[in-house]
């Protein structure tokens, strides 16, 4: 009976007993039953990844740390965040004809560190395995490195491979750009209780979101992001509904609304005018406004004043590209060469000092009531800037001697286009 509840019977004695004859019984004295759980299989690390890829013979190890950067960077999969959650198993033990029973716990559902695909990278990959499922084939790339190498030992024609090849993948990618449809991963959960339309969730503009209505209703559709431990496959009606909950006003701080919402960056709070990021994993509807006030109380302090210069605050901070001051709205880099974390007046002033005559030397034109100035770049280049917009000038122009007119002629040009909103038509 225990082994049909229980797996990983264990003997108290070591070694293997002989198989049973005839007639004879084996009397235990001491004997485990613990109970065990199905696990699914585990998510790569980026070593774990290499490995596999090295055993299935897909591409170089000069080509390694660059694959897995970029399918970082594209965010088609993402390090994971989650720690895991303890779970209780029993142990019986017969010992003495009695059995004790124990209680003990392990840790699962970690994937930390881990490589996690996203809702993107799932959908790409689906969208690639259903148009180009040759060129998914794990032997694919093999193929085609044994190839390289036969070309490369003179065994093979370079030419006569990519003819072979282009051949056809070619069609394949002009009937893929003209017929296929768009992956959106649509997946409808039910229907709102409150309006009676359709709850569904895809993946929008800004990455994966919950939608109550369709495009063909009279009213406009809600929407909502998903946070980002949800996945369009694994999220239920129940959560997506919470997700319409937000934002949530949790109180007030210093006489100001503290609310919490998910937003394309993830979740965070408000408070006033400020927004401070949640800690990753952190639901927002679980935040307390004693945690809300934690977090802006360390955002105030991050962005507390540490000096002031012509009257104008000086804050500090620390962005993708390192240490660095804000001044006037000017971002300043710090080096290596000052103590980042005990800078002094003068430090800043010299700081300050320097990134004000790099950026007027930098600065060719400037038609402060148009917002219109031209800047040198690198290279010998020179850009265009008007508000977000940046036009790079080609090396064989010569900035100084642009007029007005031709800089606003150049914009006109370049100005994006207002884009016609598409009509989408429900997947059948």
């Amino acid at each position: 009976m225990l082994r049909n509840k229980f797996l990983c019977l264990e003997e108290e004695q070591s070694g293997i007993l002989p198989p049973l004859q005839n007639g004879e019984t084996v009397t235990y004295k001491h004997m485990a039953a613990t109970q065990r759980f199905s696990r699914p299989p585990y998510r790569y690390s980026e070593a774990s990844l290499v490995k596999k890829l090295e055993e299935l013979g897909i591409g170089r190890p000069s080509t390694y740390a660059p694959t897995i950067s970029t399918i970082i960077n594209r965010k088609y999969v993402e390090k994971g965040v989650i720690e895991g959650v303890e779970r209780e198993y029993q142990q019986l033990t017969l010992k003495s004809d009695v059995i004790e029973t124990k209680t003990l716990s392990e840790k699962v559902g970690s994937d930390k560190g881990k490589l996690v695909p996203t809702d993107v990278g799932m959908l790409v990959t689906d969208f690639l395995v259903t148009n180009f499922d040759s060129i998914l084939d794990y032997n694919f790339t093999a193929k085609v490195e044994r190839d390289f190498d036969n070309i490369a030992d003179g065994s093979d024609e370079w030419k006569s491979m990519m003819k072979n090849f282009y051949t056809t993948f070619h069609p394949i990618v002009e009937d893929v750009a003209q017929n296929a449809e768009r992956e959106i991963g649509e997946r409808v959960l039910g229907t709102d209780p409150k309006s009676g339309r359709q709850l569904s969730v895809r993946l929008g503009r800004f990455g994966a979101m919950a939608q109550i209505g369709t495009v063909d209703d009279e009213e406009k559709p809600l929407f909502a992001s998903l946070t980002p431990e949800q996945q369009l496959s694994t999220i239920t009606f129940e959560e997506a509904m919470d997700l319409f909950k937000l934002p949530a006003n949790l109180g007030e701080f210093e006489e100001k609304p503290v609310m919490v919402n998910n937003g394309r960056y993830g979740p965070y709070v408000k408070h006033g005018d400020a927004f401070v990021s949640l800690p990753k994993g952190k639901n927002p509807l679980s935040t307390t406004l004693e945690e809300a006030i934690e977090l802006i109380k360390e955002k105030q302090k991050a962005d507390a004043p540490i000096a002031h210069y012509e009257d104008k605050p000086v804050t500090k901070g620390k962005g993708r590209f390192g240490p660095f001051i804000k001044w006037d709205g000017m971002f300043i880099n710090v080096n290596k060469k000052y103590d980042f974390d005990h800078l002094s007046q003068e430090d800043i002033e010299t700081l300050i000092e320097d990134k004000k005559r790099k950026e007027a030397e930098k600065v060719i034109h400037n038609w402060e009531s148009e917002g219109i100035r031209v800047e040198k770049a690198r290279w010998g280049r020179s850009n265009i800037i008007k508000g977000k917009l940046k036009i790079e000038l080609s090396k064989d122009i010569d900035a100084t001697k642009l007029t007005l007119e031709k800089v606003q002629a150049l914009i006109e040009k370049k100005k994006p286009k207002p884009k016609k909103r598409k009509t989408s038509s429900k997947k059948k």
